[in-house]
């Protein structure tokens, strides 16, 4: 109504309201409304012999849901405990990614955050590490926790040389170091693991939630 008095002219509104009190004050408002649901569901109402249901969609209650604040909840724990960022509360993860830097393991843990509403984690194992044979000492009370991502050092030097080309640390000799001792590191520890080389997240995601329903 503000609109109409303002410009002198009604506005135009495009309807797909659903609650027929609110549309009924739309239809009372001085405007050009056009209801795109009332021209379109009757006649398929009529044509296909049955009623409408009238119900808002899942996208309009969805942030009610504890599915959803569930979800949003792994969203925010895997964003905060990313790449070894904190270790604080990894007593909650549902799982723990390692593996070298560039492995796959962050577009993992948010797809099963996103995805699956898993608490996902991720921690880089590095050359400190090879080198003391040991893990990184903020995983060692959460080993049950532990999946490892590997990839050909191949592919991994292809992806290092996008972040930092020409550098040591993409370099391919420097890569087949750092994967062999990731794969021994995580044979030794008993830590179950997979190449992400040819593999999609959705098939990564797939395998590690059959390995945590087997724990």
């Amino acid at each position: 109504n503000r609109c109409s008095e303002v410009e002198s002219t009604r506005p135009l509104v495009f309807s797909t309201l659903v609650n027929p009190e609110i549309a009924a004050v739309m239809r009372d408002a001085n405007a050009f409304v056009i209801n795109l649901f009332a021209s379109f569901v009757a006649p398929l109402e009529q044509e296909l012999d049955m009623k409408s249901t009238h119900t808002i969609g899942r996208l309009h209650n969805v942030a009610d849901s504890q599915q959803y604040k569930n979800r949003i909840e792994a969203i925010n724990f895997s964003l905060a405990h990313d790449d070894g960022q904190s270790s604080a509360n990894l007593k909650d993860a549902d799982v723990i990614l390692v593996g070298v830097s560039r492995s796959g393991k962050t577009p993992t843990s948010l797809y099963l955050a996103m995805q699956h509403g898993l608490k996902a984690a991720n921690y880089p194992l590095i050359p400190e590490d090879f080198e003391r044979k040991k893990l990184p000492p903020a995983l060692l009370a959460y080993r049950s926790k532990l999946f490892g991502l590997s990839i050909t050092p191949e592919r991994l030097s292809q992806v290092r040389n996008e972040r930092r080309p020409g550098s040591q640390y993409a370099s391919l000799n420097n890569c087949r170091h750092e994967v062999a001792e990731a794969e021994h590191m995580m044979r030794r520890e008993g830590i179950r693991w997979l190449s992400s080389t040819s593999k999609s997240i959705e098939e990564i995601a797939t395998t590690i939630l059959q390995q945590l329903g087997d724990r």
